[in-house]
């Protein structure tokens, strides 16, 4: 396994239950700012193998990237469950729960 998915995998496992991190900011303290598709590409294939929080992960903006609708929902419905509130359909208030790691750079 690549460094980076060892990393990206790490990073998402430490997401706190309430928290969310944009797949971005996980590239960024992965040390790969530019591989944010990458991390997309590592959730949809690994979240099963190693039980990741997939949940936990939205756009930059705050939103649920999902455009299946049952997928959707199970993700609100798990944030939802996790604490997090919803500005309209998908919004929430990334200042409030963006995940911030202390040091970004002991991965």
């Amino acid at each position: 396994m690549e460094r980076f998915t060892e990393n990206v995998i790490t990073i998402i496992k430490s997401i706190p239950h309430g928290k969310v991190m944009s797949y971005g900011q996980i590239a960024r303290v992965a040390r790969n700012p530019r591989s944010a598709r990458q991390v997309v590409r590592i959730l949809h294939s690994m979240s099963k193998k190693y039980n990741l929080p997939w949940h936990r992960v939205v756009n930059v903006k705050g939103e649920i990237s999902m455009e299946d609708e049952e997928f959707f929902m199970t993700q609100k419905t798990l944030l939802e469950q996790e604490g997090v509130t919803f500005k309209g359909k998908n919004k929430m208030d990334m200042e409030l729960y963006s995940y911030q790691p202390v040091d970004e750079w002991t991965i």
